[in-house]
């Protein structure tokens, strides 16, 4: 995951979060499955992410979109 993200932005570090809600590695977990979420987006620091998340206006800007796209694909083709 490193890698893949430095490729495109080498200051870039990736961070553990939680999400408030579920996901398919629930399911997997009960499979004996291990799963990892990875969401790659790089946000511009003036946006309040916070305050857009779960809003009537919640988004994320289309470069953010784009870079995460890159990342993922850099990943899936390299690992």
């Amino acid at each position: 995951m490193q890698s893949a993200i430095s490729k495109f932005d080498p200051e870039g570090v990736p961070v553990p979060y939680l999400m408030s809600g579920g996901t398919d590695n629930k399911a997997l977990s009960d499979l004996g499955i291990i799963g990892y979420g990875f969401s790659p987006v790089k946000l511009p620091p003036e946006l309040d992410f916070f305050a857009l998340f779960h809003g009537v206006d919640e988004r994320i800007p289309i470069d953010g979109l784009k870079f995460g796209v890159k990342v993922l694909n850099e990943f899936l083709q390299n690992s």
